[in-house]
């Protein structure tokens, strides 16, 4: 549980709770992982544009599998577990040095002194999600972390946010969920919660028309939550 002796900042809006998306919204994960797998599919002559990966950003394969799609393209059966093994290798390597996405830290702790309850709720794994969270001394910002597991389903399913606002003891409607990513919004969605976007390299390409609002980065969403 995260405390402040700050005095509150007044919102603009009534929002009760703030859940976070975590690749994409709080670490640049998405990109490093994207150019790995693109560097997969061109091994083996095949391009991976980002209009069709991105149907698998913020679920997993069984929503869109990369895997699927390169053995149909190719014709092949490949040895994934190899695969795999070297892909994260690679993108670990890649995000050695790699940071609280730009305006993290001061929305956190902009919400920190609203006293405004905090989450994440992912469809990534709790090992990768704490790993990062933990490396990054974000953990003690958020008061729940819902990751895969921790629901009966994953995103576009509504159910890691509904786990994630039933911590947070916070009506749905009154959560609002910061995304990137299709399969998010439409979880979000799905759950009865405002929902705001903040596109990444990855994600930039798609159409977010059914947000709340979209904004450039989290810095942005300070400006609209203060009370002008």
């Amino acid at each position: 549980m995260i405390s402040g002796c700050d005095p509150p900042t007044h919102l603009s809006v009534k929002f009760q709770s703030v859940i976070f998306d975590f690749d994409g919204i709080l670490v640049d994960t998405e990109w490093a992982i994207y150019q790995a797998w693109k560097r997969t599919f061109e091994a083996h002559g095949q391009h991976l544009p980002l209009d069709v990966y991105t149907r698998c950003i913020g679920s997993d394969f069984a929503t869109w599998s990369p895997k699927t799609h390169l053995e149909e393209l190719t014709g092949q059966a490949f040895d994934w577990h190899d695969l795999d093994t070297r892909r994260q290798h690679e993108i670990e390597a890649e995000l050695t040095h790699e940071g609280p996405m730009h305006g993290a830290i001061e929305l956190l702790e902009f919400l920190q002194k609203a006293e405004i309850p905090t989450a994440v709720a992912s469809s990534s794994s709790h090992r990768w999600v704490d790993g990062w969270l933990d490396r990054l001394d974000l953990a003690k910002n958020f008061h729940a972390v819902v990751c895969r597991g921790d629901a009966p389903r994953i995103k576009p399913a509504p159910d890691l946010f509904l786990e994630a606002a039933k911590q947070l003891n916070t009506a749905p409607e009154h959560c609002l969920v910061i995304e990137d990513s299709m399969n998010g919004l439409k979880a979000a969605k799905a759950a009865g919660m405002p929902t705001w976007v903040i596109p990444n390299r990855v994600t930039d390409c798609l159409d977010f028309s059914i947000a709340d609002r979209i904004f450039r980065s989290l810095a942005e969403c300070i400006d609209a939550l203060r009370v002008r």
